[in-house]
């Protein structure tokens, strides 16, 4: 499995840690940035990342900043993109199993090392369910395709 993994200043030492971790684990990992913890900005990085898997590049993607929220955030603008912020292993499971998460965003600022790689190993470990969840993410889906979201 292809992971891209990218953050931002307040993710670098989070990012480090994890990818150490997913590399262990004999995952492809492309790290995109940022390499130390000058101050950038994270919409730059988590639209990146979420680009590269809505394009294929990519099977899943792995993204940290300061809390987790901006780059969650600027990675969802991307048509094709479900990014999970996830604080547990509870929500890690549930976005892959009833959402098809095919991103995950984490908080440096909020995570320990030790939480986080629990995290990410229940995310990629958890299979998407399907069944009544597919409708729901097929759901979910369509609110790219219009300006407005329809009763059905």
């Amino acid at each position: 499995m292809k992971i891209v993994m990218a953050c931002d200043h307040g993710g670098f030492q989070l990012k480090e840690a994890v990818k150490e971790h997913l590399t262990k684990k004999g995952y492809d990992i492309t790290d995109i940035g940022v390499y130390n913890t000058d101050s950038v900005d994270y919409p730059d990085y988590g639209k990146k990342a979420a680009e590269m898997v809505a394009g294929k590049e990519a099977d899943k993607g792995i993204i940290i900043c300061g809390t987790g929220i901006g780059i969650s955030i600027a990675a969802n603008k991307v048509k094709g993109i479900r990014c999970a912020l996830c604080t547990n292993e509870y929500m890690a499971k549930m976005s892959r199993m009833h959402n098809d998460a095919n991103m995950l965003a984490m908080g440096e600022r909020v995570l320990g090392k030790g939480v986080a790689t629990d995290i990410v190993d229940v995310w990629l470990s958890t299979e998407f369910e399907g069944g009544r969840h597919a409708n729901r993410v097929n759901k979910l889906m369509e609110i790219e395709k219009t300006d407005k979201v329809e009763d059905k």
